[in-house]
């Protein structure tokens, strides 16, 4: 189904999110959108939603299993503001949100889906999932220009650190079970990242309510949304592999001519697989045994 503004999906699209888990995918450009589209629907979303533009093509056999929003993303905002709209519309469903040539892994996806994820996450009296995006790039920028390969995908293995998240309504204390998280290309090449898109900390996955509001940063306006944890036990947490920072990079004429490769000395091919993650410590199984 096709809708051909963000206004028409809110007032006529609600099935699509009524039940969740429904993925919410918002597209930049038209890299890796099919395989993005079909790797969240084979790991269990019951909806899709797709926010692109007019350009995007689809297979008519694709096309017929999402919901389709004519939407330009150019801007941070744009999600923001689509985001927020869906969850007016969506009160006690899980969504997740997340760009094109991005893909989620949590503990042991492999054999279990994201609703059975999302359901055991909700029995622990969590409502929202910290996942950290973390970067893949092609190995060979000659043979892949765009920095995308899905066939020869590359990461850092190390290099990813934490600092505590200030409160700045108490004297800039840390926050509570909060933290900042920075890592892989946008550390590395820092000098050509705003200092407020850095951070690598996503909370992707939220169990939607009327008064709810995700703000720029990718955080909500509900402090117990943005933990990483409860405050009894390790919690959950995920992970979504994306090509987003390493295109940027290449695409941009202020810092592709910086960047022959983006591999170094911590590079490590990417299997694709959640056993990888949880060796580096970029996810966290917490209970879910």
């Amino acid at each position: 189904m096709r809708f051909r503004s963000l206004a028409q999906f809110i007032e006529k699209g609600k099935a699509a999110v009524a039940t969740g888990p429904t993925a919410l995918i918002f597209v930049e450009d038209l890299v890796e959108v099919e395989s993005t589209i079909r790797y969240h629907q084979l790991i269990g979303f019951r909806d899709i939603v797709v926010f692109a533009p007019v350009e995007l093509e689809l297979p008519a056999g694709m096309e017929n299993t999402v919901y389709r929003v004519d939407y330009a993303v150019i801007e941070v905002s744009d999600v923001q503001k689509a985001v927020n709209a869906v969850i007016d519309i969506a009160e006690g469903a899980w969504l997740y949100y997340c760009y094109n040539a991005e893909y989620l892994f949590f503990p042991f996806c492999e054999t279990r889906s994201v609703n059975e994820l999302l359901t055991f996450h909700g029995e622990e009296r969590r409502d929202a999932m910290l996942t950290y995006v973390v970067d893949l790039y092609a190995d060979d920028l000659e043979r892949h220009p765009k920095a995308v390969s899905l066939d020869h995908a590359w990461m850092d293995k190390s290099g990813y650190y934490a600092q505590a998240r200030p409160d700045p309504a108490n004297k800039n204390y840390p926050k509570e079970r909060q933290l900042d998280f920075f890592g892989g290309l946008r550390w590395r090449y820092e000098e050509h990242v705003p200092r407020h898109r850095r951070k690598i900390d996503r909370i992707a996955l939220f169990r939607s309510r009327r008064d709810l509001a995700l703000r720029a940063d990718h955080t909500f306006n509900d402090e117990e949304y943005n933990t990483y944890a409860c405050p009894w036990h390790n919690s959950l947490t995920a992970a979504i592999v994306s090509f987003r920072t390493a295109k940027a990079l290449k695409s941009n004429a202020g810092s592709t001519f910086d960047i022959p490769t983006f591999k170094w000395h911590n590079s490590v091919p990417f299997d694709w697989s959640s056993q990888q993650l949880l060796d580096l410590g970029l996810m966290e199984p917490g209970q879910w045994f």
